[in-house]
């Protein structure tokens, strides 16, 4: 009887080991080879205008979004923030969040100010012209569209839940949706922040 399990045994040693051997990086959606490094003109929510440049020396997660989105931007950096609470202070300390709208027009420097801060220390608010915005939306192909404006002038926007994460050379690693587990966003963070 052992005979006959032995090779079944072996196979399963095998897979194991390799499986424990994966090469694999992240958890979440590997965007190392499929979108360019960190590089955009905006302003930022002081009314100061950075580029990239400015936020390199530190990993980021970069979410598209806009202040009056009535679940998917809050939900997210909601989560987003109580990820990095479960982070020990230095590296909470070393992460930065970039929310960048595709509301220009309802979202100025002030709002996204007062926005970001509900969220924590971390997290930064980025707005610009319609061409500034349009020109770093293409080149993450991040897709969004404005709804109809009711009769008070409000309108939604229909834009993506993913998260974009760049190490602290602008270079992407990941990106991780709402399904994700935030077992996998915090081991790829803590993977992003080596």
């Amino acid at each position: 009887m052992f005979k006959r399990l032995f090779p079944l045994l072996v196979a399963l040693i095998v897979s194991i080991w390799l499986t424990g051997c994966s090469d694999e990086r992240w958890r979440t959606t590997d965007i190392s080879d499929r979108v360019p490094p960190l590089d955009f003109a905006l302003i930022d929510e002081n009314g100061q205008a950075v580029d990239e440049s400015d936020y390199l020396g530190k990993p980021a997660l970069v979410f598209f979004g806009y202040t009056h989105c009535p679940d998917i931007c809050p939900t997210t950096l909601a989560r987003l923030a109580s990820v990095m609470r479960k982070l020990d202070k230095p590296m909470r300390d070393d992460l930065q969040v970039l929310f960048i709208s595709v509301d220009p027009g309802r979202d100025s420097p002030s709002v996204l100010k007062e926005y970001t801060a509900a969220f924590g220390p971390g997290f930064t608010g980025l707005t610009g012209s319609k061409a500034q915005i349009e020109a770093v939306t293409n080149r993450y192909r991040v897709n969004y569209s404005y709804g109809d404006k009711d009769p008070s002038g409000s309108y939604t926007v229909t834009h993506s839940s993913a998260v974009l994460a760049f190490d602290r050379e602008g270079e992407p690693g990941f990106l991780t949706r709402d399904t994700d587990a935030d077992t996998a966003l915090i081991a790829d963070i803590k993977q992003l922040m080596k």
